[in-house]
Parts: structure tokens; sequence; C-alpha cells
């Protein structure tokens, strides 16, 4: 386990092992990509669970896994699954049985995917599962407070296409939400610099953290964010929290887990590209995306509206 996390509890440890899901070789230098041959410092876990719901698209299944000893507790998580053609043999309601492949760089899948059983009904939403973000999804209206104290809300962005990430302002771990920021910064300063396409695209980086993050918060972690003073940067990019009357449901429509534990807040990440229209482009449920990727999808989103 990296020497980062040795100064946490084991649960804190093992969920944000698990939130790393998804990073992939670009993300992690010369990583391997899942389902390359295993290295010899790989660990495997016998794993079982039930399927929820399944994404082809992003070659994976979103699983409530039964506990994972010496890895996770039970939760609803995404898994990628090794080979991709097994995700045709799945269907939700289905309970499986397979290897869990951990690689030092965090990435991890299921491989040796086995169906023990399966359901005729759809299968029954479990307590911790959520809502997963799908093409076209209209997006709610959500309310949010912004790092001047203004009130926003996502409609109000309408006619651009916004790119909308979850952070908490003081997650101590680089690969989440500093990771996430940086990227947005990088993102900021391509669109900055080319005219014909500022007007296109809103940033908006959200707080799950309303107690803490205040605007105050907000906006001096805007600044240290985007290595500016510049109170421009938030004419383009925003920083605001969800209110705690609202949180539930907005954590609950883009697939954001969290819990507070032990002063820090154990989560998962989670990036939306919201067309002009309002609706869902894509969604990104990890840290499995660069800068380029989103630019990729501003300019896609466009030429499709």
């Amino acid at each position: 386990m990296p020497d980062k996390f040795n100064s946490f509890s084991p649960r804190v440890t093992l969920f944000c092992l698990c939130a790393l899901l998804a990073l992939s070789a670009a993300c992690n230098g010369g990583a391997s990509e899942p389902g390359a041959p295993n290295s010899p410092t790989a660990r495997r876990y016998a794993f079982k669970g039930k399927v929820i719901s399944i994404d082809k698209n992003a070659r994976a299944a979103n699983i409530d896994n039964e506990p994972i000893p010496g890895f996770m507790d039970p939760m609803v998580m995404a898994y990628a699954i090794k080979p991709p053609a097994m995700l045709d043999q799945l269907q939700p309601g289905d309970t499986i049985t397979a290897d869990v492949v951990v690689e030092p760089d965090t990435s991890y899948w299921l491989e040796n995917v086995k169906v023990t059983g399966h359901s005729n009904a759809p299968a029954a939403k479990p307590t911790a599962a959520v809502h997963i973000p799908s093409l076209g999804d209209p997006v709610p209206d959500f309310k949010l407070i912004n790092q001047d104290g203004n009130h926003i809300s996502l409609r109000q962005y309408r006619g651009q296409t916004l790119l909308l990430t979850l952070i908490y302002t003081h997650c101590p771990f680089p690969d989440f939400c500093p990771r996430v920021s940086h990227e947005f910064a990088a993102i900021d300063r391509q669109i900055r610099a080319d005219p014909a396409h500022y007007g296109k695209a809103h940033l908006l980086s959200i707080s799950f953290d309303p107690a803490h993050d205040t605007p105050k918060v907000l906006r001096a972690y805007g600044f240290s964010s985007a290595a500016t003073k510049d109170p421009s940067l938030f004419k383009h990019w925003e920083f605001s929290a969800i209110p705690q009357t609202e949180l539930q449901e907005f954590a609950d429509y883009f697939a954001l887990t969290y819990k507070e534990e032990g002063g820090l807040i154990t989560h998962s990440l989670s990036t939306a590209v919201i067309s002009p229209d309002g609706k869902i482009f894509r969604w990104y449920h990890g840290a499995d995306w660069q800068a380029s990727d989103l630019l990729q999808d501003i300019a896609a989103a466009h030429a499709a509206s």
C-alpha cells in the first residue's frame, strides 16, 4: 500500500483504493492497461456480488459486492470486466463470482467472471446504489452557492457545454480532488487561449462538503487551483457547493458515494459533460480522463447540438 495512505484507517485506505477505479495508463504514466499480463506484485481477491447495471461503452458493470476480506467492505461500485465480451453474458440481477485483480498503480478489474444465478426480475436497488448518468439523460436544475456567495443553478448554463466535477477542498489524496482540479486548470488555460471556444464552455467544480466549503473557502481554493489571483477566473470556472438539503439527491444523480470518517470524506469521483441542451453528453466515473478528453467532448457536444 502506498505510503500516503499509511496514516489513515484501514476503511479509509480501502475505500480510497476502491474509488481510484478506472485510472488508465495515460493517468498512471507507464502503468499497464487493465487486462495486460499481471505484474509480479498484482494481488487477487475472491469476489462475489450482484449485477446492478451494465455500461458496455465503459466495458464495466456496477456491482453490489459482498465483503472482500483484505480489500474493501460491501458497496456498490463500477468494475471493469475482462475480457469485455463477458459483459454480453451478464444482465442486471445476476449473481456472480470473479477474481479482483489489483495492480500496485491502483488500477483493478474483474477476471474469471462466472454467473452463479440469474434473476428474471430487475435487480432491486440496494441502499448504497446510485443513479448512473447515461447519454441523453436530462440533468435536474440543481441549485448551488458559488465562491461569491451567489445562488446559481445548472439551468443557467444552457447554450454552453458544462464541464462539471465533484470535489471537496481539503481532500488530502493527490489522485483524487487535487488531480481533478489540476486537469480542470489545464482545460481552463487551453480554452482561454482559444477565443473562438471561450464562450462555448463553462467549468464548474462542486463541493459536496457545504459545512466546510463556504464561499470564502471556495474562492481561495479556486485561486490556488488555477494559480492566479485574477477574479476574472470565475467568469469561466466557478467553484460552488451543493446545499445540504439537496446533497443526497445530487449525489444519487451523479453517482457520488461519500462518507465522512475520521475528519476525512472517503468518496468516489464523478465528472460529467453536460451538452448545451442540458443533457448528459458524457460521464466519467473515476479519474479515467485527461484534459484532452474533455476538450474533445466540448467540440463533439457543440457539433451535435
